[in-house]
């Protein structure tokens, strides 16, 4: 998936087609909501962490030691000169907020091209990645081995090779293999490295940090994270990217312009008895409602990430699209997520959990969906 749009983007979010989508990650200048920040560069020397100021800082309201859930980013924030382990702490204690993340971060150097780079703990941020992402444990055993990671789009400008070393020049200088590409979620960061590189490289300590607040309004939120964070950090809404997308299909009466009539529509006529709200979790859990088509790893594409084998079963043509069914068409996707959901029994409230486990084999995956689908419920009824 990934999103890392606000669990509410479908409310008024236009659909587009896959064509028109704005590749996220790879890009010096961050490019958030129509926000233009760049993260800034770190000092000449190592710094040691400011007194009261948390080194690789992570905080949350409810921290997670693994990958048992994705968790989705409503607000963003920079803050140049990190931010304050008691800045963390407020922030975590702000109403509504379930899930906060911290990581260090500059823009430095990799050869002689500018990138955005987070220093991490793989363990933790990996939940904060589209779903295709976190699940690709690869990708986060290079990570934590000490390698480099990107975005897909950076490793395909730089013709970057696997197991190839990189320097990386920021307050200090590291030679790092590189260890794979994904799609990374936050548009404008451009690689990943583990905590160990922090030092070494000279990023800022919690300089960038995430927040997940799904009940909590934007207004509200906002105020309250700008008056805990300071005049001088960025503080920027990841909620309205996805409705400031334009419908690029041609619209009659009889088809949805909104990813939330979508789910609806799709519910109603191709699974009677499944409610919209649990194609609305999925698709946003899954692609952030098609901000990441894939591939993944397993080579699942499209709004809805279907594998293309069980693509050739259950995709159909629908509200009026003529032709094959398009996978990445969310006009075909959403509806034939629906007939998937509906086949494995997702009509009925005995059956729904089945369902969801049919569509991806986790637990964690079929109580998230639930839980986000109540979410949708109490918002939009």
């Amino acid at each position: 998936m990934r999103r890392l749009l606000r669990r509410a983007a479908p409310v008024r979010a236009a659909i587009p087609r896959p064509a028109r989508l704005l590749a996220a990650g790879g890009a010096v200048v961050m490019l958030v909501a129509g926000t233009t920040a760049m993260l800034p560069p770190p000092p000449t020397a190592h710094p040691s962490a400011p007194p009261g100021r948390a080194r690789y800082a992570v905080a949350g309201a409810r921290a997670s030691a693994g990958y048992q859930r994705i968790f989705l980013p409503d607000v963003l924030v920079i803050e140049p000169r990190g931010l304050a382990a008691q800045q963390l702490k407020e922030l975590a204690r702000i109403r509504g907020v379930r899930n906060l993340i911290a990581t260090d971060g500059a823009r430095i150097e990799l050869g002689r091209h500018p990138v955005n780079v987070l220093g991490v703990d793989p363990r933790r941020f990996r939940s904060w990645t589209p779903l295709a992402t976190a699940s690709d444990q690869r990708l986060w055993t290079a990570l934590a081995r000490g390698h480099m990671v990107t975005s897909t789009a950076l490793a395909r400008r730089l013709r970057l090779r696997p197991g190839a070393r990189y320097r990386l020049t920021g307050g200090g200088q590291q030679d790092l293999a590189f260890g794979g590409s994904a799609p990374l979620g936050i548009a404008g960061i451009g690689a990943l490295v583990s905590t160990k590189a922090t030092g070494r490289l000279g990023l800022i300590p919690g300089v960038l940090a995430l927040i997940s607040a799904p009940g909590a309004g934007l207004t509200r939120l906002m105020r309250a994270v700008r008056g805990i964070a300071g005049h001088q950090a960025q503080v920027i809404s990841l909620r309205q990217e996805q409705r400031q997308l334009p419908v690029d299909r041609p619209t009659s009466s009889s088809q949805p312009s909104s990813y939330l009539a979508l789910f609806r529509a799709s519910a109603a006529r191709y699974c009677p008895g499944l409610s919209w709200t649990v194609l609305a979790a999925i698709g946003q859990i899954e692609s952030g409602d098609g901000q990441n088509q894939g591939p993944s790893t397993a080579g699942a594409l499209g709004p809805m990430q279907f594998l293309p084998s069980t693509w050739r079963v259950y995709g159909i043509s629908a509200f009026g699209h003529t032709g094959p069914p398009d996978i990445t068409d969310p006009f075909d996707a959403v509806p034939s997520a629906a007939r998937l959901l509906c086949a494995n029994g997702g009509g009925t409230a005995a059956g729904l959990r089945g369902a969801i486990f049919a569509y991806n084999h986790a637990t964690w995956y079929v109580n998230e969906v639930l839980a986000l689908a109540q979410e949708y419920a109490r918002d939009y009824g």
